[in-house]
C-alpha cells in the first residue's frame, strides 16, 4: 500500500514554512517477499536443453526443490554417463557421435513424484542458454582467497541456489600474481598462482565435487585491470593450463591488451577473442567464454564469430552512475536495445546482479546492504531474466538473506530467462516514463514486464496489437507464481515506481 509524507522544513530567514509531499511505499520497508517458498513435492528446475562438445568430461546437478532426500533417476541416460541416485549429480564423458540424446529426469521423495526431459545436444555449441552462477568480484575484489571460492560452492548448495540452476562458481581477477610480485611464471613458462591459491586445481576439484561448475578470469594483456598478471604473449599454454585445472568458464578481459595495439578497428578487436576462442575449441573440455570488452565495436554482431558464448554489451554496471534511475537501469536499457542478436549459444551480458550485499566497486570496499529498494530489485530480475542475459550473482554468498534469494530463487521468472528458444524481449515500448518488453517463448506464450521507470505509481498497458497477439489471454503472474482473469485486447496493472509487473500470456483454448 501506497504512504504519503508530508515533509515541512522551517527555513530561519524570513519564518517561511514550506511543505512538500513525498510520496513512499511501504514496500521499500516492509521489502515484501512475492516469491512462494518451494512446495515439500519434487520439482524439476532449470534449463530443458543442454549444449556440450563430443568425448569432453559432462557435469550436470539435477536442479531440484523438494524435501530431502530424493531420489533421481533419468531414462535415456547415455552408456558413458553416470547419474548419482543420492545427489543427482551427472557425470562421465559426452558421446563421441554428435547427435541429441533425450533423458527423462526424475526426482522422488515422499511427498510425490517429477518428471521433466532434458536435451543433451552433442556438437559444437556450449550454453544454449544463459550461464547462471556467482562472480566473486563485486564482493571480494583483490582479496578473493581459495577459502573464498569453496565457500561460494558451500552456500549455493545451502543456500538452494543450486536447486534454481544456479552452477558456475568464477573467481574473476587477482588470483595469479601481482605485477609486482615475481616470479610470474615457472622455468616452463607456466602461469603461476598467487599465494591466496595454494591448491586451484583442489579447489577447483572440490567445487566439481558439489556438482558445480567452476570459472576463471584473465586478461589477453600482459596485465589483468587490476595489476594481475594476464596472458599475453601465453594465450595457448595458458589456455591449457586453464583446461587442465578443469575450468569450465573463462572470462577474457580486455584490459591491458590496448598496450598492444595503438588502434581500435574491427580486426583489433576480434584478434585476441579469436585466438583464445580457437584455443578453448581445442582443449579437451568444454569451456563458456565470456567475452569482456565492453561493447567495443558492437560486440553483439560478431562475438559468436570468435568463439563467444556470452558477451559485455557496457561497461562495468559498478562503476556506471546513478542520476533519477539507479545504474542498472542504464545498463539494462543499453543492453535492450540489441536484442536481434541474441540466439541459443550467444548471449548479450549487461554485467552482473548486483543486489543483497555488495562492495563498493569504486573504492573495493567492503560490502554494504544494496541501496535498491524492494521494487527496484524486482525489476532488475525481471529485466535481466527477459533478456536472457547470464545470471550471475556478485553479492556476499555468505550474507544470503531470505528477500535476495526470494528475487535470485523464483522458478518460473528464472524459466524465463532459460527458455530454451533462446530469444531476447524486444522493446514494444520506451520513453521517460516506461518500458514494456515482451519475450516469446518456445511453448508459444508470451512474457512480458511493464516496467514503470517513473518516481510516482502509473497504469501501464500493452496491447494485443502491439505485442503481436489475438483473442482471450491468461496473464499469469510469474512473481506471485498465480494466473490472473482471462482478458482480451491488452493488459493492463498498477505499477509502482521504479517496479515491474511480469507475467506470461498464454491464449485461452477454444
Amino acid at each position: 500500500m501506497r504512504r504519503f509524507h508530508l515533509v515541512c522544513i522551517l527555513l530561519l530567514v524570513g519564518g517561511f514554512l514550506f511543505c512538500a509531499w513525498d510520496v513512499a511505499w511501504a514496500a521499500a520497508e516492509t521489502r515484501p517477499i512475492l516469491t512462494p517458498k518451494p512446495g515439500p513435492a519434487p520439482r524439476i528446475n532449470g534449463p530443458s536443453v543442454q549444449g556440450c562438445r563430443p568425448g569432453r568430461p559432462f557435469l550436470y546437478r539435477i536442479p531440484a526443490t523438494g524435501a530431502r532426500p530424493i531420489e533421481f533417476s533419468a531414462q535415456g541416460l547415455p552408456e558413458e554417463l553416470a547419474l548419482d541416485p543420492a545427489t543427482g549429480i551427472i557425470t562421465g564423458t559426452t558421446p563421441a557421435a554428435p547427435g541429441e540424446y533425450v533423458l527423462t529426469l526424475v526426482a522422488e521423495n515422499a511427498e510425490g513424484k517429477a518428471e521433466r526431459p532434458l536435451k543433451v545436444i552433442v556438437g559444437d555449441r556450449l550454453a544454449l542458454t544463459p550461464p547462471m552462477g556467482w562472480n566473486s568480484w563485486y564482493i571480494h575484489y583483490n582479496r578473493v582467497t581459495e577459502q573464498h571460492m569453496r565457500n561460494a560452492a558451500d552456500a549455493m548448495i545451502a543456500s538452494g541456489m543450486a536447486d534454481f540452476g544456479y552452477q558456475y562458481v568464477n573467481c574473476d581477477d587477482c588470483w595469479t600474481k601481482h605485477r609486482n610480485d615475481k616470479p610470474y611464471r615457472d622455468a616452463q613458462g607456466n602461469l603461476l598462482t598467487n599465494a591466496k591459491f595454494p591448491d586451484i586445481k583442489g579447489m577447483v576439484d572440490y567445487i566439481h565435487s558439489k556438482g558445480l561448475k567452476a570459472g576463471t578470469y584473465t586478461s589477453p594483456g600482459p596485465w589483468t585491470c587490476a595489476g594481475y598478471v594476464g596472458a599475453g604473449g601465453h594465450e595457448e599454454q595458458d589456455a591449457q593450463k586453464i583446461a587442465e585445472w578443469g575450468f569450465d568458464f573463462l572470462k577474457y578481459d580486455w584490459c591491458s591488451y590496448g598496450s598492444y595495439e595503438h588502434n581500435q578497428d574491427l580486426k583489433v578487436l576480434q584478434k585476441p577473442y579469436a585466438l583464445m576462442g580457437n584455443l578453448l575449441k581445442q582443449a579437451n573440455r568444454d569451456i563458456v567464454l565470456n567475452l569482456c570488452q565492453y561493447g567495443m565495436g558492437d560486440v553483439w554482431k560478431w562475438g559468436a564469430e570468435v568463439g563467444g558464448h556470452c558477451w559485455r554489451t557496457t561497461h562495468d554496471l559498478g562503476l556506471m552512475a546513478a542520476n533519477q534511475l539507479p545504474s542498472f537501469y542504464h545498463a539494462g536499457l543499453s543492453n535492450a536495445r540489441h536484442w536481434q542478436y541474441v540466439k541459443p549459444g550467444g548471449w548479450n551480458d549487461p554485467d552482473y546482479i548486483l543486489i543483497g550485499t555488495v562492495g563498493d566497486a569504486r573504492t573495493g570496499g567492503p560490502g554494504a546492504a544494496t541501496s535498491l529498494t524492494p521494487d527496484e530489485q524486482y525489476s532488475y530480475m525481471s529485466m535481466w531474466c527477459l533478456m536472457a542475459s547470464p545470471l550471475i550473482f556478485s553479492g556476499d554468498m555468505a550474507r544470503l538473506d531470505e528477500f535476495t534469494l526470494n528475487v535470485l530463487c523464483n522458478a518460473e521468472v528464472l524459466a524465463v530467462d532459460q527458455d530454451s528458444l533462446g530469444k531476447q524481449a524486444r522493446i514494444v515500448r520506451q520513453n521517460d516514463d516506461e518500458l514494456v518488453l515482451a519475450k516469446p517463448m518456445e511453448d508459444g506464450s508470451l512474457a512480458v514486464g511493464l516496467f514503470n521507470l517513473s518516481a510516482k505509481p502509473r497504469e501501464i498497458s500493452a496491447s494485443w496489437t502491439d505485442l503481436g497477439l489475438t483473442g482471450k489471454q491468461i496473464p499469469r503472474d510469474l512473481w506471485r507464481q498465480k494466473d490472473l482473469g482471462a482478458t482480451e485486447g491488452d493488459y493492463r496493472a498498477e505499477v509502482p515506481p521504479h517496479g515491474v509487473m511480469l507475467v506470461r500470456l498464454r491464449g485461452v483454448e477454444k
